[in-house]
């Protein structure tokens, strides 16, 4: 089902949908990683692989997945054409790695500044959680980055908020991200809004701004 084809909460409902405050840090690197992470835990067999022309279906399948415990929801306010008008633009690419045969984890990069700024964008990063404490986050971002810089971009820019995981500013960090800014702002928890499925609230952070503090270099 098309996300736009979600009822919206009734007008007194949305009075009482709780407020999440987030801290986003704008970051960018202005040359390749000099780190080589170390390899994953030995296990399964693992492939990182690019998805020719993905499916709506299967990138909410990988964007959920991941996403859902650091309440990610904007991809899920987009319908269905707006969301395969990006995944269908050659200059966004989607790479999937895969371990014993499963979806492991997943980085999407996006080329369409880089003819006329020399940009590229790592729009979205991470691992599904029954992936995650395998070492597999740096090995899968090293590979993000190596495609990144092959294209002789000037520059790589990402960004992340306090409500991701703990570990995921560092692991930019020693990579190589340095931050160039950051904002807070405050929006409607999704677990409320219907972006996110209610049942999945015990496994998400707690709907309190207080539970999000400042980042702190």
């Amino acid at each position: 089902m098309s996300v736009r084809s979600r009822p919206a909460p009734p007008a007194e409902a949305q009075a009482d949908i709780p407020q999440i405050e987030s801290t986003i840090t704008f970051l960018e690197m202005l040359e390749p990683p000099r780190v080589r992470p170390a390899q994953p835990l030995a296990g399964p067999t693992q492939a990182l692989l690019p998805v020719e022309q993905p499916t709506v279906s299967f990138y909410r399948f990988l964007y959920n997945s991941v996403g859902t415990d650091w309440l990610w929801f904007e991809r899920r306010m987009l319908s269905d054409a707006q969301l395969r008008s990006i995944l269908r633009d050659p200059a966004n690419e989607l790479w999937v790695l895969y371990r014993g045969g499963q979806p492991a984890g997943y980085a999407e990069l996006d080329f369409r500044r880089l003819a006329d700024l020399g940009v590229v964008g790592l729009s979205y990063f991470g691992l599904l959680p029954d992936f995650i404490g395998l070492k597999l986050g740096p090995y899968l971002l090293h590979a993000a980055l190596e495609r990144a810089w092959s294209k002789d971009p000037r520059r790589v820019t990402v960004n992340t908020c306090t409500l991701d995981h703990p570990s995921t500013l560092p692991l930019y960090r020693r990579m190589g991200f340095q931050p160039i800014g950051r904002k807070t702002r405050v929006f409607d928890d999704p677990r409320f809004t219907g972006l996110i499925p209610r049942e999945n609230q015990a496994r998400a952070r707690p709907a309190s701004p207080r539970a999000f503090p400042a980042l702190r270099d």
